[in-house]
């Protein structure tokens, strides 16, 4: 498949060169995001395309100073409001520090979270309301979206399990109805935007799993 990717990629250089490509990787905890974000990031060097992995929170010196913040307080009390507060500040730095110049050079910008993750994670998870957050991401990206989104699903206490293994963060240290409803809205959102959210099921290997991340990324390589 990494072939494909070459492929298609060369077949539209003219198009894409001008603004570039976003891409970006969802899913609760545990999910393998990381992992997967980092196997596409090396294919594409491979093929000797212009390309970069950042995340969020992070991805600038302030953005990994919130991220610190936000995964261990410290006995520091974050309200879930000033949490939303933190993960759009985060934004904001990332996208006009390196994802806006990336994007408009020509590169091909992966990023490990994005807006959707707030929406998922503070909204649905935390029950800030979805028009607040709509409101302040809007703020802090001035609309900026994906081209596509890479939702990684596992089931909920699988995750949990499974990211839990390395100690627990702030964010993973909450409780499973939280969790599930992440998940939950991760989903919705896929509902709501199928041109832009792809959900893969997380199989029982990382490579099974690859392949079919590799496969939609072709077909926006176009």
């Amino acid at each position: 498949m990494a072939k494909t990717i070459l492929k298609t990629t060369r077949h539209c250089a003219g198009s894409k060169a001008k603004r570039g490509l976003f891409i970006t990787f969802e899913g609760i905890e545990g999910c393998g995001k990381t992992t997967q974000s980092k196997l596409l990031y090396d294919t594409l060097k491979k093929q000797n395309l212009d390309c970069m992995l950042t995340r969020e929170p992070g991805g600038t010196s302030l953005g990994e100073k919130i991220r610190g913040l936000l995964l261990h307080s410290d006995g520091i009390k974050i309200s879930d409001r000033s949490e939303l507060f933190l993960f759009e500040a985060s934004r904001s730095q990332i996208v006009k520090e390196v994802i806006t110049p990336a994007l408009k050079s020509g590169k091909i910008v992966i990023c490990d979270r994005f807006s959707d993750a707030t929406f998922s994670y503070q909204g649905y998870g935390g029950k800030i309301p979805i028009e607040i957050i709509r409101t302040l991401d809007h703020a802090a990206t001035g609309g900026l979206k994906p081209d596509l989104t890479i939702l990684l699903d596992i089931d909920t206490i699988t995750g949990l399990k499974r990211a839990r293994q390395k100690g627990i963060d702030r964010m993973e240290g909450k409780d499973i109805a939280y969790h599930k409803r992440v998940r939950a809205g991760y989903l919705d959102l896929a509902l709501r935007y199928p041109n832009r959210i792809k959900v893969i099921k997380v199989a029982d290997s990382i490579g099974k799993t690859y392949r079919a991340v590799e496969r939609e990324v072709a077909r926006v390589i176009v």
